[in-house]
């Protein structure tokens, strides 16, 4: 017979970085999770993306057992890792901070694909893309190439 799910807890912790201190101490022991246990079981998971921000989905179960599930890295931490930039502009539909092209952009899509809501590379593009754009990222080449 399959666990009854209790809680779904969603963190962003840094790769093979997991540790007791906010915020996943307070999340994971107000649902009463075994902080230490996750945080060496998330390390282990990751020690081959030290320091990249992952996002985490973690399902805690009534018998206060867990599983967690690790995301690929925002859209967002990838651009900025392409482009070079520490943080995206504060007036993005103004001041453009740097440029993305559609090669790199379709390479961060095909990476996220798993976790975005769409059913093909081009659409996922668009959406990350838009992410390019809102924090002021230029996308060089007008639109995105088709490859048939």
């Amino acid at each position: 017979m399959a666990k009854e799910v209790e809680f779904l807890i969603k963190l962003q912790a840094k790769g093979g970085q997991a540790n007791p201190s906010p915020p996943i101490g307070p999340a994971l022991g107000a649902k009463g999770v075994n902080i230490m246990e996750f945080c060496k079981r998330f390390n282990a998971a990751t020690q081959d993306r030290m320091g990249k921000l992952l996002p985490v989905q973690i399902s805690v179960y009534k018998d206060k057992s867990f599983e967690f599930v690790i995301k690929t890295p925002p859209a967002a931490i990838q651009l900025m890792e392409v482009s070079k930039q520490k943080k995206g502009s504060a007036e993005p539909n103004r001041i453009k901070v740097g440029t993305v092209t559609w090669d790199q952009v379709r390479a961060i899509a095909e990476d996220k694909m798993a976790d975005l809501n769409c059913f093909t590379v081009d659409s996922a593009m668009k959406m990350v893309a838009g992410t390019a754009r809102s924090m002021g990222l230029k996308v060089q080449g007008g639109t995105p190439p088709v490859k048939a």
